[in-house]
């Protein structure tokens, strides 16, 4: 019962936010809608798990964790969105806000599957939610950003349905007395599946829900998908819909290590996960662009998570610690980028610096969530990347742990050259834009500063619920054959 009104709840949002008449009030439906769903989730994690084990929808300790990191970033984005719109009144934001609540239901059901065609369809709906959020700004460049997110996320779901079918067959060619795409099922029956059919699924898999999650070089529409969008949607793009992506990935990856083929997993996840890096690092030094920053940012911490699982032990653990950290940080980020885009008009290095003397608390905001989402001490990513370091260095790994530390040093030193003149640099005499100046708001500051304080929490304490949540949840990656 609380599973579908976690579902039902946010699409009635949407109904309601469709028929409302009012702009100026349509945004108010948000936060309601955000705090209940959140409220049901906290009731969905301290209520015992109960499996049935034929179940199309069920949470276990992955999707609890992917739930909460998404019911708890949505809920703050809920506050800054009406900040967002209240300084704009005449904005048309019945569009937005229906495909707000709609993408929190689409990934609400996308971290509740239990069925892989479930999974894939509530993956899609993400994108088609969300879509409409990008091309909100309504020039040239929005709308390339759009297409380009619709044509290489649609090819990547397309190819994630081959997986799915090359899954199923699978099963038939392996010898398998009854066919189904549940999990429970393919995870019983996953010592049958034929190989060679379970390895190109498992390519497939990869490569499609790999491009919704960024992985390089699956990543190419990300920078210009959160450069153009408002900074409330790359918010919840790059610590929501990444963070449901992932949970896909993994998914597929415990099909694949209970049939016995960890090693291919493993592999695989390892060099997408260098590459991101890779990628990250170079694209990140001298980066003019603050929300294509980001962009190549969040392809670095794809490719930590990444990383993380392919370790396994102490390193998973890690990553699914830092699937909140990041998102959490990454959405503070981009609320405060947001901030002083619009005030600035413009996202370049060059014409937002100084930012500091005009949105004091916004570019000071936007500094600290540098340090917090680059894992200096003492915010939880700190603690999270520390721990794969642990992870890999304790496995053994240790060229690989020199190049984890050399690829964050460089996208550190990259990103801290754009953060700090932005931030701290000298003042520009006028503002490039001609429209009038936004200045900053109670909630458009109170959202990306509730969500540092919860990062800098994070580093300091684990509370025990959580903890339990994700030791629960890396169990399920250490499946055994």
């Amino acid at each position: 019962m609380l599973l579908t009104s976690l579902i039902v709840i946010p699409l009635l949002g949407a109904a309601a936010a469709l028929a409302m008449p009012s702009e100026r009030l349509r945004p108010w439906l948000l936060p309601p809608v955000a705090f209940i769903h959140l409220a049901l989730v906290l009731a969905v994690i301290a209520a015992p798990a109960v499996s049935t084990g034929a179940a199309m929808l069920e949470l276990d300790g992955l999707g609890r964790l992917v739930l909460l990191v998404v019911s708890l970033l949505f809920a703050v984005s809920s506050l800054y969105a009406v900040g967002y719109f209240h300084n704009h009144p005449d904005w048309t934001n019945r569009t937005f806000v229906t495909c707000l609540l709609i993408f929190l239901s689409a990934m609400t059901v996308a971290a509740a599957a239990r069925h892989l065609g479930l999974l894939w369809v509530a993956v899609e709906a993400t994108t088609v939610a969300s879509a409409p959020m990008i091309y909100f700004n309504h020039n040239r460049y929005s709308i390339e950003a759009t297409w380009k997110y619709l044509l290489f996320c649609s090819v990547g779901i397309a190819l994630a349905m081959l997986g799915i079918l090359f899954l199923a067959y699978a099963g038939l060619h392996g010898g398998a007395t009854e066919q189904s795409l549940q999990l429970d099922f393919l995870l019983q029956q996953a010592p049958l599946l034929s190989k060679p059919w379970l390895r190109v699924a498992f390519v497939f898999l990869l490569v499609g829900f790999g491009t919704k999650m960024g992985l390089a070089p699956l990543h190419t529409w990300k920078p210009d998908a959160y450069g153009e969008a408002p900074g409330l949607a790359g918010a919840l793009m790059s610590g929501g819909l990444t963070s449901v992506a992932f949970l896909a990935v993994l998914r597929v990856v415990q099909i694949v290590k209970g049939a016995g083929e960890a090693e291919l997993a493993n592999q695989c996840l390892l060099g997408l996960g260098l590459t991101s890096l890779f990628i990250a690092a170079v694209f990140v030094i001298r980066q003019r662009d603050i929300k294509r920053m980001l962009a190549y940012s969040s392809v670095e911490h794809m490719g930590i998570l990444a990383i993380g699982v392919a370790v396994g032990g102490l390193a998973t653990y890690g990553a699914l610690f830092h699937v909140m950290n990041n998102a959490l940080a990454k959405g503070s980020l981009f609320m405060s980028a947001g901030n002083i885009h619009r005030y600035f008009g413009s996202k370049k290095m060059c014409e937002t610096q100084g930012a500091i003397n005009v949105l004091p608390w916004s570019a000071s905001l936007f500094l600290i969530g540098f340090l917090a989402v680059t894992g200096s001490p003492p915010f939880g990513a700190f603690l999270s990347e520390f721990t794969i370091l642990r992870g890999i260095f304790g496995s053994g790994h240790n060229v690989l742990g020199l190049a984890f530390i050399a690829f964050l040093t460089v996208i550190f030193i990259g990103m801290s050259h754009t953060v700090v003149t932005v931030a701290l640099g000298p003042p520009l005499e006028q503002a490039p834009s001609a429209e009038p100046q936004v200045g900053e708001g109670f909630l458009t500051v109170l959202g990306p500063l509730v969500l540092l304080g919860l990062v800098l929490l994070l580093g300091f304490y684990l509370p025990e619920p959580l903890r339990r949540l994700l030791t629960e949840a890396a169990a399920l990656l250490e499946v055994q054959t």
